[in-house]
């Protein structure tokens, strides 16, 4: 069963111009928070410091930040003992964005069905 140890405290993301970040993961380029309004046991966002819109804003050029936003989420998970999540950032208005600014939702804890 999965557990959420002391390691991921109880921050919670009250406006993307309020954020703290885990005080023990301050990372060289994403920044994590735990979502506001969690849709499952684990939701934390991980954010990259370079600002992309949204995922439609990757290049050739830029690719590297999402590369590293998915080592940084495998590296997180597996250190938790968390096999089973699903990543999710949204574009546009009709699918939800609402923060213009690239970030990863990562959702966890619980069987998380299809999406749709």
């Amino acid at each position: 069963s999965l557990s959420i140890t002391n390691s991921w405290s109880s921050l919670r993301l009250t406006s993307i111009e309020s954020v703290m970040p885990f005080s023990h993961l301050i990372l060289c380029r994403p920044l994590l928070f735990y979502d506001i309004e969690p849709k499952a046991p684990v939701h934390f966002l991980v954010i990259p410091k370079a600002h992309l819109a949204g995922c439609g804003d990757i290049t050739a050029e830029n690719s590297g930040v999402v590369a590293h936003v998915f080592e940084v989420i495998a590296n997180l998970t597996a250190e938790r003992g968390v096999d089973s999540y699903r990543v999710v950032t949204n574009k546009g208005a009709d699918a939800g964005q609402t923060v213009h600014h690239l970030h990863f939702h990562v959702l966890a804890g619980k069987v998380l069905g299809e999406m749709g």
